[in-house]
């Protein structure tokens, strides 16, 4: 499961503040352009208040959560797609990721130069998603004539791709985003293996004031970020960066007491990674008690055997079944042997779809 989602935006929004907030890398920061040449990678654990519980119930000598890795890119300016800045190691960085972080200025301080010279979420993001756009018509351009005479050939293959070229390309004219087209699934194969930048799925963040962190909305900038990402069917949260990496450093009490004062119940950061996480289509599947109660990251519509391997290849090779109890049934009734005694321990075999927050002890034979 060795996703992660790349953090982009223009110079001086907040991308490394955040980064440093989640990972707690330390990656170098400064108040002008490029401060990060080379992306910073970093893994963060999931947070999940369910291995607390299972745990409770079902003791272990350890927990372990599962993991996610975020990418800290080079900030984008206007022209990277014609390499200006550090454009095209901007590109080729982002190219390798799964998904996109967007980080959107949306707070005002007269000490942090803005490099359009005023705070402006909207021309922020169009920007950055104009130089993606230019940089993947330029993708499309360049298979779209090779294409075009194979699909003369009767190539079956080469028609489909081409049908899909030809619906992309005079939205990429327009500098729109790929992922604001519908594709039917065999579409979405095609449009997959084109490996283009904006169909990469995105969530907004709003780098929003400390003031505005119990009430996001209440930013005058955060309504005009959300509007633009409800077009592309697209998430946003608000986040203030500068003070999650100071509350980052707090331990859990003071972290706790911190967030209670603000009147929030959760921090953006574990908004952030919670968000994150299921973007790219990944849920959470539990095994518990002896050595460890551990969380696993698997895809949305795994199969048992499939989930199996993540653990180990063996459990998958000799896959024979899966005991599966539901966290909501264990949490429900207070320990296994109320589950089994409930008849919600269920057997499932090769067919089964894992679900999320399933606890599962897998029974193989190699």
């Amino acid at each position: 499961m060795a996703l992660t989602a790349g953090i982009v935006g223009l110079p001086n929004v907040g991308k490394s503040t955040l980064f440093n907030a989640i990972t707690k890398a330390g990656a170098e920061m400064a108040n002008y352009p490029f401060a990060t040449i080379d992306p910073n990678v970093g893994m963060v654990e999931v947070p999940d208040k369910r291995l607390a519980r299972i745990d409770e119930v079902i003791p272990a000598k350890k927990i372990i959560h599962t993991t996610f890795e975020f990418t800290d890119i080079a900030g984008i300016v206007k022209g990277a797609s014609k390499g200006e800045g550090l454009g095209n190691k901007f590109l080729e960085n982002i190219r390798q990721v799964d998904a996109i972080v967007h980080v959107v200025r949306a707070f005002d301080d007269d000490n942090i130069t803005s490099v359009t010279g005023k705070v402006d979420p909207l021309e922020d993001i169009e920007t950055i998603n104009m130089e993606l756009s230019i940089a993947d018509l330029d993708s499309v351009n360049k298979r779209y004539t090779k294409v075009e005479k194979q699909a003369r050939s009767k190539d079956k293959e080469a028609i489909a791709e081409f049908e899909v070229l030809k619906k992309i390309k005079p939205v990429l004219e327009e500098g729109v985003s790929v992922r604001e087209i519908e594709f039917n699934e065999e579409e979405q194969k095609i449009v997959k293996g084109l490996f283009l930048l904006t169909s990469k799925p995105v969530l907004y963040v709003a780098n929003i004031a400390e003031d505005d962190m119990s009430d996001p909305e209440s930013s005058k900038y955060f309504k005009v970020i959300e509007d633009f990402a409800k077009k592309e069917n697209a998430e946003v949260i608000g986040v203030s960066a500068k003070t999650e990496e100071e509350i980052a450093e707090l331990d859990d009490d003071d972290r706790r007491d911190f967030l209670e004062a603000e009147g929030v119940s959760e921090s953006g950061l574990d908004k952030l990674i919670k968000a994150s996480y299921k973007l790219l289509g990944l849920r959470t599947f539990f095994t518990a008690g002896g050595k460890e109660t551990r969380a696993w990251t698997f895809h949305k519509g795994m199969k048992a055997p499939q989930v199996a391997g993540i653990i180990h290849s063996d459990f998958e090779r000799g896959f024979i079944r899966a005991e599966v109890m539901s966290f909501k049934d264990l949490d429900d009734c207070g320990s296994s042997a109320a589950v089994k005694e409930a008849g919600k321990l269920r057997l499932e075999g090769k067919d089964y779809e894992v679900q999320d927050g399933d606890i599962i002890e897998f029974r193989f034979n190699v």
